[in-house]
């Protein structure tokens, strides 16, 4: 009980450090937003205020805004996983396109990266909670019609949603992959968020097929995190297994960015009876 209770008095430094230090760096040139940030970054119009000055800033250009790194830092993650999938469901004989979901997008250019460089045909949603970015997205794609996918049957949309409100949008078992890049950590480190991040997992398993994988990037410390996604797993599915986890989960390095290390945890629902 002593060393849990010290784990857990260690996470929550970690995530309240992590705040200041992470928000800090990611909006260095949006000091105003610092404060607000750091407490309500789980609020829809937080990140309505956040897009909306970001893009004043540079007004004669749209410019991806980044949390953490871009699509090439997690590309060798996301493309072999999608052709891993792609190998499953031919060997089953089906056909149709990998259903993606960016959770979470703001404006950030991994999901529309993922529809122009998979090899295999994907279905790429991107899903952010703020209308301001969801629109910025959608006038970005439209500027860059030209661009094609590498596979032409594949398809890329944009969709205003709140994470904690995927089951109303996506069935269960209608997913084969998630990526979240920062959007559970920003709620986990959200003065009123932490319960919804749990709920946000929890959805994540329900939506995603036997098959698929949750891709969470992090730069929070497996100490920290790993126990986390464990626990919340357990009835992560809405119906527990008895004496194991609704989901396997697993830790890979991504590797170290301006000094800070960065993982992927990859959360993968457990077949029924395993």
């Amino acid at each position: 009980m002593a060393l849990f209770s010290n784990r857990l008095t260690c996470c929550l430094h970690s995530r309240r450090l992590w705040k200041a230090v992470t928000v800090a760096a990611c909006v260095r040139h949006h000091s105003s937003l610092i404060a607000e940030l750091i407490e309500n970054m789980d609020k829809k119009a937080t990140w309505d205020r956040f897009y909306t000055e970001n893009a004043s800033a540079t007004p004669a250009a749209f410019k991806n805004f980044e949390w953490f790194f871009g699509f090439d830092s997690v590309r060798s993650f996301i493309l072999p996983a999608l052709q891993s999938l792609q190998s499953q469901s031919t060997g089953t004989g089906t056909t149709s396109l990998l259903r993606v979901l960016d959770l979470g997008c703001g404006t950030s250019a991994v999901g529309p990266s993922i529809y122009r460089h998979s090899p295999v045909p994907v279905h790429v949603t991107c899903a952010d909670i703020s209308p301001v970015a969801v629109a910025l997205m959608q006038q970005q794609q439209h500027a860059q019609q030209a661009l094609e996918p590498q596979n032409p049957r594949s398809r890329l949309d944009f969709l205003e949603l709140d994470c904690t409100e995927l089951h109303g949008r996506f069935g269960p078992r209608s997913l084969d992959l998630i990526v979240d890049k920062g959007t559970v950590d920003s709620l986990l480190r959200s003065r009123e968020g932490s319960g919804k991040a749990g709920h946000v997992l929890g959805q994540c398993l329900r939506a995603l097929r036997s098959s698929g994988s949750l891709l969470q990037f992090s730069d929070e410390d497996p100490d920290a995190r790993l126990p986390w996604l464990e626990t919340e797993a357990r009835g992560g599915q809405g119906e527990e297994e008895e004496g194991g986890l609704a989901a396997t989960v697993t830790v890979h390095d991504v590797g170290e960015l301006r000094g800070v290390c960065y993982y992927c945890y990859q959360v993968v629902p457990r077949p029924r009876g395993v």
